[in-house]
Protein backbone atom coordinates (compact mmCIF):
# COMPACT_ATOMS: atom_id res chain seq x y z
CA UNK A 1 0.00 0.00 0.00
CA UNK A 2 3.00 2.45 0.25
CA UNK A 3 4.31 2.13 -2.54
CA UNK A 4 1.28 2.86 -4.63
CA UNK A 5 1.13 5.68 -2.58
CA UNK A 6 4.51 7.34 -3.25
CA UNK A 7 4.75 9.41 -6.31
CA UNK A 8 7.89 10.83 -8.38
CA UNK A 9 7.08 13.74 -10.21
CA UNK A 10 3.40 13.17 -9.58
CA UNK A 11 3.76 9.80 -10.93
CA UNK A 12 3.10 6.73 -8.43
CA UNK A 13 5.88 4.77 -7.96
CA UNK A 14 3.54 1.65 -9.03
CA UNK A 15 0.03 1.11 -9.90
CA UNK A 16 -1.89 -2.25 -9.66
CA UNK A 17 -1.99 -2.05 -13.28
CA UNK A 18 0.94 -3.32 -13.36
CA UNK A 19 0.06 -6.48 -13.45
CA UNK A 20 -2.25 -6.47 -16.22
CA UNK A 21 0.38 -4.86 -18.17
CA UNK A 22 2.31 -7.91 -17.83
CA UNK A 23 -0.37 -10.21 -18.70
CA UNK A 24 -1.04 -8.26 -21.64
CA UNK A 25 2.50 -8.13 -22.75
CA UNK A 26 3.10 -11.61 -22.29
CA UNK A 27 -0.08 -13.35 -23.73
CA UNK A 28 1.33 -10.70 -26.75
CA UNK A 29 4.60 -12.09 -27.16
CA UNK A 30 3.47 -15.36 -26.74
CA UNK A 31 1.53 -14.70 -29.95
CA UNK A 32 4.45 -13.43 -31.83
CA UNK A 33 6.45 -15.88 -30.79
CA UNK A 34 4.10 -18.42 -32.56
CA UNK A 35 3.52 -16.33 -35.22
CA UNK A 36 6.18 -15.26 -36.65
CA UNK A 37 8.89 -17.56 -35.29
CA UNK A 38 6.97 -21.09 -35.56
CA UNK A 39 4.62 -19.97 -38.31
CA UNK A 40 6.37 -17.08 -40.87
CA UNK A 41 10.27 -18.46 -40.60
CA UNK A 42 10.40 -21.59 -41.12
CA UNK A 43 8.67 -21.52 -44.46
CA UNK A 44 9.79 -17.55 -45.43
CA UNK A 45 13.06 -17.75 -43.63
CA UNK A 46 13.70 -13.96 -43.80
CA UNK A 47 15.82 -13.38 -40.99
CA UNK A 48 15.75 -9.54 -41.42
CA UNK A 49 11.99 -9.61 -40.92
CA UNK A 50 12.04 -11.76 -37.49
CA UNK A 51 13.71 -7.84 -36.49
CA UNK A 52 11.13 -5.94 -38.12
CA UNK A 53 7.73 -7.74 -37.20
CA UNK A 54 8.77 -8.44 -33.30
CA UNK A 55 9.70 -4.66 -32.95
CA UNK A 56 6.83 -3.39 -34.61
CA UNK A 57 4.86 -5.36 -32.47
CA UNK A 58 6.30 -4.86 -28.84
CA UNK A 59 6.37 -0.88 -30.42
CA UNK A 60 3.20 -0.64 -31.15
CA UNK A 61 2.02 -2.65 -27.77
CA UNK A 62 3.32 -0.33 -25.58
CA UNK A 63 2.63 2.67 -27.72
CA UNK A 64 -1.04 1.57 -27.49
CA UNK A 65 -1.05 0.46 -24.02
CA UNK A 66 0.30 3.91 -22.45
CA UNK A 67 -1.53 6.25 -24.27
CA UNK A 68 -4.73 4.46 -23.75
CA UNK A 69 -4.27 4.97 -20.16
CA UNK A 70 -4.98 8.70 -20.84
CA UNK A 71 -8.40 7.90 -22.03
CA UNK A 72 -8.26 8.83 -25.72
CA UNK A 73 -10.51 7.91 -27.57
CA UNK A 74 -10.69 4.52 -29.60
CA UNK A 75 -10.24 6.16 -32.60
CA UNK A 76 -6.44 6.48 -32.06
CA UNK A 77 -5.92 2.89 -33.00
CA UNK A 78 -8.05 3.14 -36.41
CA UNK A 79 -5.51 6.08 -36.50
CA UNK A 80 -2.36 4.28 -36.01
CA UNK A 81 -3.56 1.47 -38.72
CA UNK A 82 -3.79 4.60 -41.30
CA UNK A 83 -0.55 5.46 -40.43
CA UNK A 84 1.45 2.40 -40.95
CA UNK A 85 -0.91 1.04 -43.99
CA UNK A 86 0.54 3.94 -45.58
CA UNK A 87 4.44 2.59 -44.59
CA UNK A 88 6.24 1.91 -47.41
CA UNK A 89 10.40 0.82 -46.85
CA UNK A 90 12.05 2.51 -49.77
CA UNK A 91 15.03 0.06 -49.68
CA UNK A 92 12.84 -2.66 -50.41
CA UNK A 93 10.18 -3.63 -51.82
CA UNK A 94 7.53 -5.31 -49.79
CA UNK A 95 6.01 -8.29 -50.88
CA UNK A 96 1.55 -8.59 -50.45
CA UNK A 97 2.51 -11.79 -48.30
CA UNK A 98 4.99 -9.73 -45.87
CA UNK A 99 2.95 -6.92 -45.45
CA UNK A 100 -0.32 -8.87 -44.52
CA UNK A 101 1.87 -10.51 -41.98
CA UNK A 102 3.07 -6.52 -40.69
CA UNK A 103 -1.00 -6.33 -40.67
CA UNK A 104 -1.35 -9.27 -38.82
CA UNK A 105 1.22 -8.06 -36.44
CA UNK A 106 -0.31 -4.61 -35.47
CA UNK A 107 -3.24 -6.12 -34.95
CA UNK A 108 -2.34 -8.70 -32.11
CA UNK A 109 -0.41 -5.60 -30.89
CA UNK A 110 -3.52 -3.18 -30.60
CA UNK A 111 -5.91 -6.01 -29.82
CA UNK A 112 -3.98 -7.07 -26.90
CA UNK A 113 -3.12 -3.54 -26.26
CA UNK A 114 -6.49 -2.13 -25.88
CA UNK A 115 -8.70 -4.59 -25.17
CA UNK A 116 -11.38 -3.58 -22.12
CA UNK A 117 -11.69 -5.17 -19.17
CA UNK A 118 -15.41 -5.51 -20.44
CA UNK A 119 -13.65 -8.23 -22.98
CA UNK A 120 -13.23 -11.65 -20.99
CA UNK A 121 -10.00 -13.41 -21.01
CA UNK A 122 -12.05 -16.13 -23.05
CA UNK A 123 -12.98 -13.72 -25.68
CA UNK A 124 -9.44 -12.37 -25.87
CA UNK A 125 -7.76 -16.28 -26.38
CA UNK A 126 -10.55 -17.02 -28.66
CA UNK A 127 -10.13 -14.03 -30.84
CA UNK A 128 -5.74 -14.50 -30.83
CA UNK A 129 -5.98 -17.76 -31.01
CA UNK A 130 -8.16 -18.06 -33.96
CA UNK A 131 -5.77 -15.08 -35.88
CA UNK A 132 -3.35 -17.60 -35.70
CA UNK A 133 -5.27 -20.79 -36.34
CA UNK A 134 -6.35 -19.16 -39.93
CA UNK A 135 -2.39 -18.55 -40.38
CA UNK A 136 -1.22 -21.45 -39.96
CA UNK A 137 -4.15 -23.21 -41.80
CA UNK A 138 -3.49 -21.06 -45.08
CA UNK A 139 1.04 -21.33 -44.62
CA UNK A 140 0.90 -24.93 -43.87
CA UNK A 141 -2.70 -27.12 -44.93
CA UNK A 142 -4.37 -25.16 -47.71
CA UNK A 143 -1.07 -22.96 -49.77
CA UNK A 144 1.15 -25.98 -49.35
CA UNK A 145 2.95 -24.44 -52.47
CA UNK A 146 5.07 -21.36 -52.06
CA UNK A 147 5.41 -19.16 -55.15
CA UNK A 148 8.81 -16.57 -54.87
CA UNK A 149 9.33 -14.07 -56.56
CA UNK A 150 12.51 -12.21 -58.52
CA UNK A 151 11.97 -8.56 -60.07
CA UNK A 152 14.37 -8.53 -62.49
CA UNK A 153 14.96 -5.25 -65.54
CA UNK A 154 14.92 -7.34 -68.66
CA UNK A 155 16.37 -5.69 -71.98
CA UNK A 156 14.94 -8.15 -74.89
CA UNK A 157 11.83 -6.00 -75.19
CA UNK A 158 10.97 -7.59 -78.14
CA UNK A 159 9.56 -11.42 -76.32
CA UNK A 160 7.57 -9.19 -74.23
CA UNK A 161 4.23 -9.37 -76.89
CA UNK A 162 1.67 -11.35 -76.29
CA UNK A 163 2.42 -13.72 -79.36
CA UNK A 164 6.09 -14.52 -77.99
CA UNK A 165 5.22 -15.05 -74.51
CA UNK A 166 6.58 -18.78 -74.80
CA UNK A 167 10.08 -17.77 -76.28
CA UNK A 168 10.31 -14.92 -73.31
CA UNK A 169 9.38 -17.84 -70.59
CA UNK A 170 12.34 -19.59 -71.95
CA UNK A 171 14.69 -17.56 -72.00
CA UNK A 172 14.34 -16.42 -68.62
CA UNK A 173 14.68 -19.97 -67.26
CA UNK A 174 17.75 -20.37 -69.59
CA UNK A 175 18.76 -16.85 -67.80
CA UNK A 176 17.65 -17.72 -64.39
CA UNK A 177 17.97 -21.48 -64.49
CA UNK A 178 14.62 -22.15 -62.79
CA UNK A 179 11.36 -22.80 -63.82
CA UNK A 180 9.08 -20.55 -64.31
CA UNK A 181 5.62 -20.41 -63.27
CA UNK A 182 4.39 -17.02 -64.17
CA UNK A 183 5.39 -13.39 -65.21
CA UNK A 184 4.26 -10.18 -64.87
CA UNK A 185 5.14 -7.26 -67.31
CA UNK A 186 5.69 -3.98 -65.01
CA UNK A 187 6.68 -0.55 -66.61
CA UNK A 188 8.61 -0.46 -70.06
CA UNK A 189 11.17 1.50 -70.68
CA UNK A 190 11.26 2.35 -74.30
CA UNK A 191 13.54 4.78 -74.08
CA UNK A 192 16.28 2.29 -72.79
CA UNK A 193 14.98 -0.89 -74.45
CA UNK A 194 14.01 -2.17 -70.70
CA UNK A 195 10.65 -3.74 -69.05
CA UNK A 196 10.68 -4.63 -65.47
CA UNK A 197 9.56 -8.32 -65.04
CA UNK A 198 8.55 -10.09 -61.76
CA UNK A 199 9.16 -13.67 -62.03
CA UNK A 200 7.59 -16.12 -60.21
CA UNK A 201 8.37 -19.63 -59.30
CA UNK A 202 7.59 -22.61 -56.98
CA UNK A 203 10.38 -22.46 -54.84
CA UNK A 204 9.96 -26.72 -54.50
CA UNK A 205 10.48 -27.10 -58.25
CA UNK A 206 13.69 -25.76 -58.48
CA UNK A 207 17.36 -27.92 -57.91
CA UNK A 208 18.92 -25.03 -55.67
CA UNK A 209 18.03 -23.67 -52.66
CA UNK A 210 17.39 -19.54 -52.21
CA UNK A 211 19.65 -17.24 -50.32
CA UNK A 212 17.51 -17.28 -47.30
CA UNK A 213 17.60 -20.82 -46.79
CA UNK A 214 21.36 -21.19 -46.72
CA UNK A 215 22.84 -21.52 -44.03
CA UNK A 216 24.99 -18.67 -42.37
CA UNK A 217 28.78 -18.59 -43.09
CA UNK A 218 30.67 -18.87 -39.59
CA UNK A 219 33.68 -17.19 -41.11
CA UNK A 220 36.07 -20.41 -40.34
CA UNK A 221 37.29 -20.16 -44.00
Amino acid sequence: MIALMIKIFGMRLFDEDMWELLFKFALDALLMLVLIRLIYYPIHRKKDYLFTYFLFNILIFFLCILLNNVKLSIGFAFGLFAIFGILRYRTEQISIKDMTYLFTVITLAVINALVSKKISIAELLFTDGMILLVTYSLEHLWLTRHEAMKQITYERIDLVRPERRADLIDDIRTRLGITVSRIEIGRIDLLRDTVQLRVFYYEDEQGFRSYNELPPDDGDD
